[in-house]
């Protein structure tokens, strides 16, 4: 504000007749709701920041999520196309016949 602005706005004040009370109250409810607002703003720019690094984490988690079974799947074709080729037989079934064979 300019100097004259503000002489002519306490010169308004000293017009209406305000107490230094009066006065002080004012600046200091003004000054509360100053630093209302800023400390509001202040924390939806805060949560706001923390939402968009939560969507962040969980598409990054989706994309491990794909690899993996991508991955999965690429195993699953392979164990296929090796029993396919090869004769694998389970251990449980190895088990069993070296059991009824015996010592």
């Amino acid at each position: 504000m300019e100097p004259n602005t503000l002489q002519s706005t306490h010169s308004k004040l000293v017009a209406l007749g305000m107490s230094t009370a009066s006065k002080l109250t004012l600046a200091g409810t003004s000054l509360l709701a100053v630093a209302t607002i800023f400390f509001v703003h202040y924390g939806q720019q805060n949560e706001k920041t923390a939402m968009h690094a939560g969507v962040l984490r969980d598409i990054e988690q989706q994309r491990v999520k794909r690899e993996r079974q991508a991955e999965f799947e690429m195993q699953r074709q392979l164990e296929g196309e090796y029993r396919k080729v090869q004769n694998v037989h389970d251990g449980d079934e190895v088990r069993r016949e070296g059991a009824a064979k015996g010592p």
